[in-house]
């Protein structure tokens, strides 16, 4: 394995392919819960570790699946493992710090229905990537470092324009708009660089 190839992976999916910002799946928790640092942060990490257990679970149960020629339960097989991994992420939480699971709310179960995560999965599958490029693939991919990369970036504008004096056209959901598309804007700078 070339260690060109592992950092081609990682820069490629964090910056030009970022989940959120250039292929825009996962929108709901970058829009939702975007609104303070001290929410997106813990959802981004939150999202991070489904990431990270559904990659390497759909791996592994890709290659189960391809041994026995039933690639056609793919689909089904992730999403059980994406809502397994989200209940976990749930219970932990609740229990280690109950604020924060107040505070992030209906968010946090909407992990399991985040496209981004799902698209990870499929991502990784199609690409047939190894184990390794698919954990730097998770860790990197607008799915990891990317989605908190995202999300933080999201926060830290949103917060500071509270101080601003906007035309009250711009404010709440058209201002999370036109700040999600200026940043996809900026993202996609990032194509084609690296190749």
């Amino acid at each position: 394995m070339e260690v060109n190839s592992i950092s081609f992976i990682f820069f490629n999916a964090f910056l030009a392919n970022n989940f959120v910002l250039a292929l825009f799946l996962g929108l709901c928790p970058f829009l939702g819960v975007s609104g303070k640092l001290e929410t997106a942060v813990p959802m981004g990490l939150a999202t991070t570790f489904v990431m990270l257990v559904s990659s390497v679970c759909a791996y592994a149960i890709n290659q189960v699946l391809v041994t026995f020629d039933i690639e056609y339960l793919r689909l089904i097989s992730y999403i059980a493992v994406i809502a397994s991994a989200v209940q976990l992420v749930e219970m932990a939480m609740k229990k280690l710090s109950p604020a924060l699971f107040r505070a992030l709310g209906i968010f946090l179960p909407l992990i399991t229905t985040n496209c981004a995560i799902l698209g990870l999965a499929l991502f990784q599958t199609f690409k047939e990537y190894n184990f390794i490029q698919s954990v730097v693939y998770a860790l990197g991919a607008g799915a990891g470092a990317g989605f908190i990369l995202a999300i933080v970036l999201m926060a830290g504008l949103r917060e500071r324009l509270e101080l601003a004096k906007l035309p009250s056209v711009t404010q709440g959901a058209a201002l999370s708009l036109i700040l999600g598309g200026v940043l996809s804007l900026a993202f996609m700078g990032f194509a084609g660089l690296g190749a």
